[in-house]
């Protein structure tokens, strides 16, 4: 596979500013980049939007691990300071938030959230929003993408690790995976986000939100985090397991959708940022595809599904580009 190549073929990202794309196989790896002599490296930092959910997720699992807490553990359970403020389904699991298999309504958004401030109080505050909304359908009945999912389970995760969500995912996913450069503070070596001709400023993402989409990181670092959790085979086993039902809208284990041969994929956006990753369990596969401009991911996910057809037969340029994020 000649991944520069591959990435040259892709015109759909020739007017975006800053491409960088990495595969790893057994350890073995390939980075490239695109964009103009000096823009972007192979270590450029760029949002990656809701593959956060990758990190909350292991993090979570991990911690529920450690604890010996079961993943069909009720939420409500290990929130016990939300219990008077309870409207949703006490049946409700950790393992059904990750899932997207909650069934919550659909009711708190981005800037209801964002209006709760900076405080370490907030993650907690963000979950009590979403649990008073209550359910439209019972747990485990429809898959459907709602970042409400992953501020519960940001929430549970941190009163888990008596400490701030931030903390616990650095300590339970960042740290053991050895990713020194991905946070959420803006790094030093932040590439600028597009959106069509308009060079967007760098702002900061409301810390409420950050479970479900908060982090900065780079292709090297991804690679390590891909690599580290296939590593991790109980982990590992725990992700891909589906959570889904046959007649849902897709196959989806544990914070990624499951592709046709066992792949396991998503993508991020965010203003000014795409992103998109695939991992591959049984051929030891990981490979990842950042880009500044928000309008790349059809280019990103032909990238992608081209780079591991050789392992699988499977185009899943379709899966990649239409997956919910």
């Amino acid at each position: 596979m000649d991944l520069q190549e591959l990435m040259n073929e892709q015109t759909g990202l020739d007017a975006v500013p800053a491409v960088v794309a990495g595969a790893s196989r057994a350890g073995i790896r390939t980075t490239v980049t695109r964009g103009a002599a000096g823009s972007v490296a192979p270590e450029s930092s760029f949002r990656i939007a809701s593959l956060t959910k990758v990190f909350t997720s292991a993090a979570l699992v991990r911690t529920l691990r450690e604890k010996g807490v079961p993943p069909a553990t009720p939420a409500i359970d290990l929130l016990p300071a939300l219990a008077p403020d309870w409207r949703a389904d006490p049946r409700l699991s950790v393992e059904q938030l990750l899932g997207q298999v909650s069934g919550l309504r659909e009711s708190v958004d981005a800037a209801m959230v964002k209006a709760l401030g900076e405080g370490d109080d907030a993650h907690l505050e963000a979950a009590r929003l979403v649990v008073r909304a209550g359910n439209d359908r019972a747990p485990g009945e429809r898959w459907s993408y709602y970042n409400g999912n992953y501020f519960l389970a940001g929430a549970i995760l941190a009163g888990l690790s008596g400490t701030t969500y931030e903390r616990a995912v650095r300590e339970r996913a960042l740290a053991p995976w050895n990713l020194p450069h991905t946070g959420f503070p803006i790094p030093p070596t932040a590439v600028p986000g597009w959106d069509g001709t308009n060079e967007l400023a760098p702002l900061a993402y409301p810390r409420t939100r950050r479970p479900s989409g908060g982090l900065w990181s780079s292709v090297p670092e991804l690679l390590t985090a891909g690599e580290g959790l296939l590593a991790d085979r109980s982990l590992l086993a725990e992700i891909r397991r589906p959570r889904t039902r046959a007649d849902d809208p897709m196959t989806y284990g544990l914070g990624w959708a499951v592709g046709p041969s066992g792949q396991l994929y998503l993508n991020g956006r965010l203003p000014g940022y795409r992103a998109a990753m695939v991992l591959i369990p049984d051929e030891e596969y990981v490979s990842v595809a950042l880009a500044n401009e928000q309008n790349a991911l059809p280019a990103l996910a032909t990238l992608l599904s081209a780079m591991q057809q050789a392992l699988t037969g499977d185009d899943i340029a379709g899966l990649i580009n239409d997956f919910a994020a």
